[in-house]
């Protein structure tokens, strides 16, 4: 397998979070009117951001969880590519990537569920969120995300 070209992805970090059951953090996202479709925190790293700060950054961002909160566990080995589906390609992003590559993180949640706030940042990115078992991730993302899901969940499942 021939390794996409990184200039044509969108630099991006995500975490599966996970709390003190082994449950993982889904937001279902406020601008997905197309169904019931539900993610892990996940954003574009900004120029010249280390993926280490900005995967903390997201992980407040979207969903209002503090640093002091979060222990980052593990991070996967390399990259992960996916394209976005034609009717998407060229509206999203400027136009200017075809999909993103994504560092992935591990990361236990210290916090209680009152440490969560999607309203912490403008505007929020969820409008719900719950714990899911991981082994339930790939089922709850869109589908052109699911092969991504599928690996984050192997690649961390014996540390979840």
């Amino acid at each position: 397998m021939t390794t996409p070209d990184p200039a044509l992805y969108r630099p991006c970090v995500g975490v599966m979070l996970v709390n003190a059951a082994s449950h993982a953090f889904v937001g279902k996202r406020i601008d997905n009117k197309e169904g019931d479709f539900w993610q892990m925190p996940q954003g574009g790293v900004d120029e010249g951001e280390n993926p280490d700060d900005a995967v903390l950054r997201e992980l407040w961002e979207e969903t209002g969880a503090q640093a002091r909160h979060v222990e980052v566990v593990d991070r996967l080995p390399r990259e992960l590519f996916y394209e976005l589906p034609d009717e998407l390609k060229g509206k999203l992003w400027g136009g200017k990537f075809v999909g993103q590559r994504q560092t992935w993180y591990l990361a236990r949640f210290t916090g209680g569920d009152a440490d969560i706030d999607l309203e912490a940042h403008e505007p929020p990115e969820f409008c719900e969120w719950k714990w899911i078992e991981p082994r339930l991730l790939p089922e709850l993302i869109v589908p052109f995300k699911r092969e991504v899901y599928r690996t984050i969940v192997e690649g961390f499942a014996g540390l979840v």
